[in-house]
């Protein structure tokens, strides 16, 4: 396993502390018991992690999210995820003395890493309830904070609170974008895996002007090389990280070894009457018509091999069927293979444990 100057758990950086408790290694298990004890649900979940992270063992397990396949237990070198703490500080700057907000569950790896980020590099941490209005309770300002696309959704009107915010667990819509357009918070998009140690590349998704052109591509953080494979989807190397290099199943565009663009899932790609489509490009362009939750998908088809579907969460209404038919008929980005044949309509998508669509599973339920 190749490391970086190894890292004790048992060290505690001098500047690290908890809703404005500084703690070194024995008060910090003393805290993990309280949150145990008697804490709210995401305390003792912050409590569990803490304990984990200050035992003997020189990893931890941790549940992938369940979004691209089944749901399962992985084991992360704690070196590891200390790595991915000193990446994270040098490329957005946030490191001793760094204010931050841990607004997400400590069950999954993006929740455990905010508190690794605040032992390691010695940040000054609060916890509030993830909840999908994480900002509604703080009046304080905060240098760091990481969340889900949802809760950034849900936090618009309280942004000047964060200096800097990742995003991350989801693709963030071209709405939201429009949104956070000229908000002085810095915003960045994040792409990895539970597997990489949360993220391994950003890209500012509210840049200034001048920026705006570079803005599209998603950046490496430091110790990470890239590159692809034959069916253009991204392979990361990161030893740092992660002890192989990971070939993934998602399609990019490569611009340079630490820059690339986001297409999609090699998984969800469409053969379309010999043209290969990618539904979350034509969900990118869908986006700014379709106001509840949707994902194009595809279904077999006698003479196209696969037809485009859409699949969108509401109940089934005539007139929002003929308008938005007619709608995305009158897209000039959209090609005469990219326009959903059929559009179906389903109260409930199904879900991941953390909120994530379950595709196949809610192409299952529609269409059998």
């Amino acid at each position: 396993m190749q490391t970086e100057d190894t890292f004790s758990t048992s060290k505690v950086h001098l500047d690290f502390s908890i809703n404005r408790q500084t703690l070194d290694k024995k008060s910090l298990k003393e805290i993990a018991y309280d949150f145990i004890k008697e804490g709210e649900v995401y305390e003792q979940e912050v409590g569990n992690f803490l304990l984990d992270w200050l035992n003997d063992k020189d990893y931890i397990v941790v549940k992938t999210s369940g979004s691209t396949g089944k749901p399962k237990k992985i084991k992360i070198y704690k070196q590891h995820m200390v790595n991915s703490a000193k990446a994270t500080g040098t490329f957005f700057k946030v490191n001793e003395g760094t204010t931050a907000l841990l607004c997400l569950p400590a069950t999954y790896i993006a929740g455990k890493m905010m508190l690794v980020r605040a032992m390691v590099l010695g940040w000054k941490i609060d916890l509030v309830p993830p909840k999908t209005n994480p900002l509604d309770t703080v009046y304080k300002q905060y240098d760091f904070c990481a969340m889900v696309p949802l809760q950034l959704d849900n936090s618009i009107n309280r942004l000047h609170l964060l200096k800097k915010l990742i995003v991350g667990g989801g693709t963030v819509s071209e709405n939201l974008k429009e949104l956070i357009q000229g908000i002085k918070t810095k915003i960045f998009e994040t792409y990895g895996m539970t597997e990489t140690v949360t993220h391994i590349a950003a890209r500012r998704i509210n840049p200034k002007k001048k920026d705006k052109k570079d803005s599209k591509y998603f950046k490496a953080l430091p110790n990470i090389t890239l590159n692809v494979d034959d069916r253009n989807c991204l392979i990361i190397k990161a030893p740092l990280l992660n002890g192989e290099t990971i070939v993934t199943n998602d399609v990019v565009e490569l611009k340079t070894y630490k820059k690339f663009i986001w297409k999609g899932r090699h998984d969800n790609v469409i053969n379309s009457g010999g043209i290969k489509l990618y539904p979350e490009e034509i969900e990118i362009k869908l986006q700014l018509l379709i106001g509840h939750r949707f994902f194009v998908a595809c279904v077999p088809d006698d003479s196209l091999g696969d037809k485009v579907i859409l699949i969108v969460e509401n109940d089934y209404n005539e007139l929002m069927y003929t308008t938005l038919k007619e709608a995305i008929h009158s897209i000039k980005t959209l090609s005469k293979y990219e326009i959903p044949k059929k559009i179906y309509f389903i109260p409930q998508f199904i879900e991941t444990d953390n909120g994530k669509i379950q595709r196949t599973k809610t192409l299952e339920c529609v269409v059998g």
